[in-house]
């Protein structure tokens, strides 16, 4: 029993600083709200929404394959587009396995495993 006592006292003893030190350990949000949008990539002209929603500070994980179906020249020209966007921006665009690329704002960077590594 004084186990779980003494790590509660060790979790609590951070707070209990920053409470006396007139701070907090909550994170600060932005004054808008951040969202994590999923929606497919129809057509190309999707594109365009990924963008206004990533513009207003959301990230958008969309799922290409239905446009892959279609058109694998569109869907190349999509992410093209959509890296060169987020480039411009200064955010951040990624594939998640074979269907999938997430596309995040400025100031959201996406971590990457390093090649090599959890293999062989």
């Amino acid at each position: 029993m004084p186990i779980f006592g003494r790590k509660k006292q060790r979790e609590e003893a951070p707070r209990q600083q920053a409470k006396e030190a007139g701070g907090d350990l909550a994170p600060k949000l932005p004054a808008s709200q951040i969202y994590i949008k999923a929606s497919p990539l129809n057509e190309l002209s999707d594109v365009d929404y990924v963008k206004e929603e990533v513009s207003t500070g959301n990230i958008v994980i969309l799922k290409i394959t239905p446009l892959a179906r279609k058109s694998f020249d569109d869907t190349k020209k999509a992410i093209h587009e959509l890296s060169e966007f987020v480039a411009g921006i200064d955010g951040d665009i990624a594939r998640l396995g074979e269907e999938r690329i997430v596309v995040a704002p400025s100031g959201v960077k996406i971590w990457r495993e390093k090649a090599g590594r959890g293999s062989g």
